[in-house]
């Protein structure tokens, strides 16, 4: 009889421990896996890219990056609320996806060779060019009126290593952990441009407090196509976000999103991108 009870005593004690476990397993971290319970998934984007990817000083978040990663996590069946955004900037991007921080990342994430070594890309989703952005006023008017200049861009950005190798090699190049810094730099005149992509200077440009104060010089000095980075290998999850974004195109969400988030800043955005069509 006293071993029975210890039986019942230790049966009890496994059912116990299977129920924590899987309790436990509905934080999915790294969103491996779709919806249901309390699972999340990890996304990447920019906190500081207004139009593409920025926290709101409520908590919230907005931008085409945003929209677009939002569209897709519900394509691979998690809802908005199941969302954990994670800030990636452009020189961990790679590393975080690497590190398994998160499960994609949506960022103005430039497909390029070297990147693809690292990662791989679902896409492309946009086709942006890298301008200057510049005061009102400015006889900057084409890349290599940059040399001898003192220009602000990104660490790790596409766009800093296009000016240092081609475009203007004598610029003064300082690079900051983020685009908030090169306008603000920009603004107090402690440079004379700043150079990303169109689509992010756009952003800049439409904000309220910097109004009539910046304008793109409408330079079109390289072509970048917008890819979501998935870890290297990840192949389940790369097929499944091209399909979203197949359909986010069909079915007309893509284009109202566009209008959404660039038109305040009368943006000329590209037609969306052919899946896996990189324009060089």
């Amino acid at each position: 009889m006293k071993l029975r009870k210890v039986t019942a005593a230790s049966a009890a004690v496994l059912a116990l421990a299977v129920a924590a476990t899987a309790c436990g397993s509905s934080n999915d971290d790294g969103g491996s896996s779709g919806s249901g319970g309390g699972k999340k998934i990890k996304i990447g984007i920019k906190f500081d890219q207004p139009g593409l990817g920025l926290k709101e000083p409520n908590g919230s978040y907005s931008g085409f990056d945003v929209d677009v990663a939002t569209y897709v996590a519900g394509k691979l069946g998690y809802k908005p609320s199941q969302i954990e955004w994670v800030e990636t900037k452009s020189a961990d991007r790679e590393n975080a996806l690497q590190r398994g921080d998160v499960k994609f990342i949506a960022a103005t994430y430039s497909i390029t060779d070297e990147r693809k070594q690292k990662v791989d890309f679902a896409g492309p989703y946009f086709l942006a060019h890298q301008d200057l952005l510049v005061k009102q006023g400015s006889t900057i008017s084409k890349g290599t009126d940059l040399n001898g200049k003192k220009l602000c861009s990104v660490v790790g950005s596409t766009s800093a290593q296009n000016v240092q190798k081609t475009i203007a090699p004598k610029a003064n190049l300082k690079t900051n952990a983020g685009y908030s810094e090169c306008v603000a730099s920009l603004q107090s005149g402690a440079v004379d441009a700043l150079t990303t992509d169109d689509s992010i200077l756009a952003g800049y440009a439409a904000q309220d407090k910097y109004k009539g104060q910046f304008k793109l010089a409408g330079l079109k000095l390289s072509n970048e196509n917008y890819g979501i980075g998935v870890k290297k290998g990840d192949t389940a999850t790369l097929n499944k976000i091209n399909d979203a974004l197949k359909s986010m195109v069909s079915d007309g969400t893509w284009e109202k999103d566009v209008k959404k988030n660039f038109g305040p800043a009368q943006y000329q955005y590209e037609p969306a991108p052919k899946i896996g069509q990189i324009v060089k």
